[in-house]
């Protein structure tokens, strides 16, 4: 390996809903979904330093109060070690935040990803994408949709997807300042196990749904403030398990006049719907 570097943009995703059809016997939960990727940001820089012990990882964020000891980017780093059985390959790795975390907008997943396809670079290891994308799934359902880059319909546990063509979009997402824990989402009895499967045509003619609204809206106070106060704009709704809220307009001038009135409590993003990446 030579010494050099790389930085790679690690984007943030929308899910423009949510349908939960099960909950399989091993506990992890069938669904469908479509990804809308957008640009929304992290930034990863990579690095081979010549004099670091071999099999050294070290990962340093501009927030210092990220949990950094078990981050999904030296997992991912550590798995791709482990796949390609080079235990000596070293990485510094640096993360600047922008997507919050917590926030149902696969912000950790993206990075896990985009440590995966750098490292596969820079490493020189030689893995194929469908390669990188089975090292993926061990880290997370959506980790797959980063590697391939494509906006796509999500079925499984969110691992079968579909490339999916979108209009052009923008939208406002406001972060209300909290974060939500999926598994504890995922957990609640009251949850919606058992909406019923639909067909692509369903999507595109607006019959769908966030499961998980109603649960996360009652758990979470300002989940349900930012929602109610997006909603008098433009139809709310909600990522993932949240804690983030959208909406999505057909410009980017009807957007910006909302944003300007977000509420300091809250932060808002806005950001264009992306059919494909550009990678790094």
């Amino acid at each position: 390996m030579n010494a050099t570097s790389l930085t790679y943009k690690s984007p943030a995703k929308l899910n423009l809903f949510l349908h939960i059809i099960r909950r399989r016997p091993d506990g992890y939960h069938e669904l469908q979904t479509v990804f809308q990727l957008v640009d929304l940001y992290d930034t990863l820089e990579f690095s081979n330093p010549r004099a670091a012990p071999p099999g050294l990882l070290s990962l340093r964020c501009d927030q210092p109060g990220l949990p950094l000891d078990n981050n999904l980017i030296l997992q991912a780093a550590k798995y791709l070690r482990e796949y390609s059985n080079h235990p000596q390959y070293c990485a510094t790795i640096k993360l600047d935040k922008l997507i919050p975390t917590g926030a149902g907008l696969g912000g950790g997943s993206s990075n896990a990803a985009i440590t995966l396809m750098a490292l596969n670079e820079l490493w020189s290891t030689g893995l194929s994408l469908e390669q990188l994308c089975e090292i993926g799934l061990e880290l997370g359902a959506d980790v797959p949709l980063f590697i391939r880059g494509k906006s796509a319909w999500a079925t499984g546990v969110g691992e079968f997807l579909e490339p999916i063509e979108l209009p052009e979009s923008y939208y406002l997402i406001i972060w209300p300042g909290v974060a939500v824990s999926t598994a504890e989402i995922f957990s609640q009895e009251n949850l919606t196990r058992d909406s019923s499967t639909i067909k692509i045509a369903d999507f595109l003619a607006g019959r769908v749904h966030n499961d998980c609204e109603s649960v996360v809206r009652k758990l979470y106070p300002a989940v349900d403030e930012a929602f109610n106060w997006l909603d008098q704009f433009s139809q709310a709704r909600l990522t993932g398990t949240g804690s983030c809220v959208f909406a999505s307009f057909k410009d980017y001038s009807a957007a910006s006049v909302v944003l300007a009135e977000v509420p300091g409590k809250f932060k808002g993003f806005l950001v264009k719907g992306l059919n494909q990446l550009l990678t790094p």
